[in-house]
């Protein structure tokens, strides 16, 4: 059994490929933040590694040691510190670190069966960077597998993809990460509440039940969004020039505020259909009801429409201000709020 949360298809892919010895030179692990893409690769990596006749056994010490992140074959490429600044971190993968990984990958497996060499958010290569790497997996050298991980497919070169097998990790149904959040002996309700809120992402909702931090964090922006509906159009619009302001400075943080207001959105729609068994937020159902039942459902529809088209329009570098200045103006009003 592979320690992978989910994932079936995915996983049944690989234990195929592997048992019959067929492993591809490049795979390409495509999905969301936190759904789960490096520990696949480093399971995988486990897998071609390891000593047991039923790979990957995680007790062995190349499963152990690769696990730990100690083991000479298994390298994970990443984004690194500019200059050694470690409060200024680079925006790429350089030309020089895939010049160095086809350096180790042009010597034989020191210690294991096969090198593995995992690029963490490979979406963030170079150009340089990506057409060196295509040279090297055209051709791979014998004993060595690629595995490379992103978010983002349409940033990476068309000729990397398709010179990979592809492997699509989807967020999980609420309940299969509740499942697994109960495996971990989280308390009932907690687990119930970090399984909705983490959207299918397990990594999220097993980093949330440690970390009280992203909890806080995730509520305190749904409940500044809540505050903003039932605001006046100037405090919309202001907040609408506040969330510019994050997004110039971190697109990320920007994009998951957005996720957030959806789901909330998408939870409104749910309360007026009569469907709460599925929605999210779990800890504001009363509040979600009342709210509801302030709206027609077709303006709950066409609002979490709004956001989408947002979504897009701020991933093709439309202007940030002017894009969420119309959604503040778009957002519904709530008769009884």
């Amino acid at each position: 059994m592979w320690p992978v949360i989910g994932q079936r298809k995915a996983v049944s892919l690989i234990e195929k490929s592997f048992g019959q010895s067929a492993a591809a030179h490049a795979y390409l692990l495509v999905g969301p933040r936190h759904v789960g893409k490096m520990t696949f690769a480093i399971t995988m990596a486990q897998a071609l590694n390891c000593s047991s006749a039923t790979p990957p056994c995680g007790e062995c010490p190349a499963c152990q040691r690769i696990a730990g992140r100690n083991f000479s074959d298994v390298q994970v490429v990443g984004l690194q510190k500019a200059g050694g600044d470690e409060t200024r971190p680079k925006t790429e993968i350089s030309i020089e670190q895939v010049r160095e990984l086809q350096h180790t990958a042009s010597l034989a497996p020191f210690e294991g069966r096969c090198r593995v060499f995992i690029l963490d958010q490979a979406e963030l290569l170079s150009r340089e960077a990506a057409n060196a790497l295509l040279k090297t997996i055209e051709e791979p050298p014998a004993g060595v597998v690629f595995i490379l991980l992103t978010a983002n497919e349409e940033a990476l070169l068309p000729t990397v993809v398709s010179r990979c097998q592809r492997l699509e990790l989807r967020p999980l149904p609420a309940g299969e990460v509740e499942q697994a959040l109960l495996a971990k002996e989280i308390e009932p309700d907690r687990a119930k509440l970090l399984g909705r809120l983490a959207r299918g992402l397990v990594g999220w909702a097993l980093d949330a039940a440690s970390d009280e931090s992203l909890v806080s964090d995730s509520l305190t922006l749904r409940d500044r969004l809540i505050g903003v509906v039932r605001d006046g159009l100037m405090a919309r619009l202001d907040y609408a020039a506040e969330l510019a302001g994050i997004f110039g400075r971190d697109r990320q943080k920007a994009s998951e505020i957005l996720e957030i207001w959806r789901d909330w959105w998408r939870d409104l729609m749910l309360a007026k259909l009569g469907i709460s068994e599925s929605i999210i937020n779990v800890d504001r159902l009363a509040e979600i009801n009342e709210m509801a039942s302030g709206m027609k459902l077709e303006n709950i529809r066409k609002f979490i429409g709004d956001i989408e088209r947002a979504e897009a329009e701020l991933r093709q570098n439309a202007s940030p201000r002017l894009v969420l200045e119309v959604l503040a103006l778009n957002i519904p009003e709530v008769k009884n709020g």
